[in-house]
């Protein structure tokens, strides 16, 4: 294998911090609801960041199959806007900095790609790493977005997975990423949304809320989400009003509804307040926790490079 180093450049004017997470949003073959591209947009849009490393398109990006654009103007090219696949530092509401690593899904050389993140990972320090994906399911827009979580935080996993599957499904980049990580111990985790199928072809506002409050949870980052939640519910109140004009869409509806909570009621999710028995932690055990968490705190603020 060439030197995965050799797929992008890195900047020489960004210092970044050791010890951050990794936020990893690529689009690929699947995007249900544009929950990525929302997702990767919003955050760019706004938090500060910088580039810290640029991948080569001339090397991973298939253009045929995902053309640039280029602005005509009466006779003349005026503008050339190519595709980019970047690693940011990032800034997040309370000024926590973290990386991501968003642009297009490699077309070519999968495993050197993710060679060259493993190396990014390892120079960086990086304390954890979290994807987002999307697919479309049928389920209702009137539950909560539903996900699956993969990886080895099992803590995840057992309060937000809501479908653990066994099969076989076509793979993302990420997915080999992840695989990789998982073997080498890394702390990783991985969202797979499941958006409702007769919804995966618009742009569903919800879909990207999900996305953050799945990234918030792994990584105790904060992102303002009112803007989004706000086009979120316009976005619902004009799904239900056709549903209320469709039968035939609402009957879709119902059922989907109806085998929605038939599910869940079976494969309830446990509650991260609860310990693996189901009960409650007492009220004294919550001030030790809180606590202990105020005293590593203090720690880290009079440690600032430990």
């Amino acid at each position: 294998m060439r030197d995965p180093a050799g797929l992008h450049d890195l900047s020489t004017d960004v210092s970044v911090p050791a010890g951050l997470n990794l936020v990893a949003a690529l689009t690929g073959f699947a995007d249900a609801g544009s929950a990525v591209t929302q997702l990767s947009d919003y955050l760019l849009d706004t938090m500060n960041h910088s580039v810290v490393a640029r991948f080569d398109n001339d090397t991973l990006l298939d253009y045929r199959a995902r053309r640039p654009v280029i602005y005509f103007d009466q006779d003349h090219v005026s503008d050339y806007t190519p595709l980019s696949l970047n690693l940011y530092l990032m800034k997040d509401e309370l000024e926590q900095p973290f990386l991501l690593l968003t642009g297009y899904e490699p077309d070519f050389q999968w495993e050197r790609f993710t060679a060259a993140v493993l190396q990014l990972i390892s120079k960086f320090d990086v304390k954890s790493t979290t994807w987002v994906h999307a697919i479309p399911m049928p389920v209702p827009h009137t539950r909560p977005v539903g996900t699956t979580v993969s990886g080895n935080r099992t803590e995840l996993i057992e309060s937000l997975s809501v479908w653990r599957p066994r099969t076989q499904a076509p793979a993302n980049a990420l997915h080999l990423l992840e695989f990789r990580l998982s073997a080498l111990g890394h702390p990783i985790a991985g969202f797979v949304l499941l958006i409702p199928h007769y919804l995966a072809d618009t742009e569903y506002p919800l879909a990207a809320v999900a996305a953050i409050e799945g990234v918030s949870a792994a990584t105790g980052l904060i992102f303002p989400t009112d803007r989004l939640r706000e086009e979120g519910r316009d976005f619902l109140a004009k799904i239900d009003a056709q549903v209320e004009n469709n039968q035939e869409l609402a009957r879709l509806v119902g059922t989907l509804e109806e085998r929605h909570d038939s599910y869940m009621q079976d494969n309830p999710l446990r509650s991260p307040l609860t310990d693996i028995d189901g009960a409650l932690p007492t009220a004294d055990e919550i001030a030790a926790e809180l606590q202990n968490f105020l005293a590593i705190r203090r720690n880290d603020d009079t440690n600032p490079t430990a």
